[in-house]
């Protein structure tokens, strides 16, 4: 899940860069953003309480 997370946010980060450089419509890739923003906080909560447990 760890790795899944760092991927996501890879992805994250790319899109929003298409976004600043103007390379493809904002309206094209909002979607896309908010989806990966969802899925990097999904990610992270899974790894936190994965942790937590492992910790125990």
């Amino acid at each position: 899940m760890y790795i899944a997370t760092k991927e996501a946010r890879e992805t994250h980060y790319w899109l929003r860069l298409l976004t600043a450089t103007e390379l493809l419509p904002q309206d094209q890739l909002a979607g896309m953003i908010d989806e990966a923003n969802q899925l990097v906080a999904i990610l992270t909560t899974i790894v936190k309480k994965s942790r937590l447990k492992s910790a125990v």
